[in-house]
């Protein structure tokens, strides 16, 4: 068991109810944290307000401005807060399984020579529904694996996964390494996690640490996010192009299709079908979102905060 300590790094904006529960309960792990760091963006006039933690010590809130506020660079600023050895980054809609999370993350990452992060298996909540289960059932199955540049045969894109929804990092490695690529629109977590792969270090997927974390998007919804997707891709070949996306979403499809096939559910197929197809127009459109007007980009993407901040650094595409 590696008794290194731990510090815990989440971005938060207008939490949830079951926010507080979170934070409680990573202190009641079998391996608490040192402390819990939340990267705060702040809401605007109108919205609700933050709740308070000033009874418990060990949580640094620290606030960002919501102009400012990048997947990459919030993280990167939270993680220059931290002073543990490993840090874990949570999102805040997440729900903890037992009290061993952290304790499980650990003994993943020791195991394997040369491992820098780890991250844990996301369950689908109470109230997801059924193509959503099947999705998480494929990402995230029941047996561990560690992903190195020998699985690139085997896993292809899939060695780059390694969701900051739930990841433990070697602080030290992620430092060296210059943290996560920003500004990012999404993606930053697989981006970083081939320069882990590419300098040589391992990645391992802990079965045994688990979360509950799913949502219900609609067909819209997919289209926008998977835009996003694309568009990251797009601005990182150095990445994705000697890997298929394409050939992993279409396993997925199959996959999931035949699950309801042989559970008695071949009426589910249909709308797998429809997701499947609205989250290929969104991937199509972001791969080759350099061809779209700004009005349009706008209209598709589900983070136009990146577009209008990118507006002042990158002038080859103006919004």
């Amino acid at each position: 068991m590696n008794n290194e300590t731990v510090d815990v790094l989440i971005p938060v904006y207008l939490p949830d109810s079951d926010f507080p529960n979170l934070i409680a309960g990573l202190f009641e792990q079998t391996v608490p944290p040192e402390k819990v760091i939340l990267m705060h963006t702040i809401p605007e006039e109108g919205e609700d307000t933050f709740p308070s933690f000033t009874d418990e010590p060990r949580v640094e809130v620290h606030d960002v401005l919501r102009a400012d506020f990048d997947h990459a660079e919030t993280r990167n600023t939270g993680m220059r807060f931290a002073s543990s050895r490993y840090v874990l980054l949570l999102t805040q809609d997440v729900i903890l399984y037992d009290h061993s999370l952290i304790a499980n993350l650990l003994q993943g990452i020791s195991e394997p020579p040369h491992a820098a992060s780890c991250y844990g298996r996301q369950l689908p909540r109470h109230d997801c529904n059924a193509l959503e289960r099947r999705v998480r059932e494929f990402n995230y199955p029941a047996e561990s694996r560690v992903q190195s540049k020998e699985s690139l045969p085997e896993l292809g894109i899939k060695t780059y996964f390694s969701p900051d929804v739930c990841c433990l990092y070697d602080r030290q490695v992620w430092l060296d390494l210059g943290g996560f690529e920003s500004p990012a629109i999404f993606n930053e977590d697989m981006i970083f996690a081939w320069k882990l792969i590419d300098n040589g270090y391992r990645i391992v997927y802990c079965a045994n640490a688990c979360v509950y974390h799913s949502h219900n998007y609609t067909g819209m919804q997919q289209l926008r996010r998977n835009f996003d997707l694309a568009v990251s891709q797009a601005d990182h070949p150095e990445v994705f192009e000697s890997v298929s996306s394409e050939k992993e979403g279409i396993r997925m499809v199959k996959e999931t299709a035949w699950g309801f096939v042989k559970t008695g559910k071949p009426w589910m197929v249909f709308p797998l079908f429809w997701q499947s197809f609205m989250k290929y127009t969104g991937y199509f459109l972001g791969k080759r979102y350099r061809l779209l007007s700004d009005k349009t980009i706008l209209r598709l993407t589900m983070n136009r905060d990146y577009w209008r901040k990118r507006n002042g650094t990158d002038q080859s595409h103006e919004m």
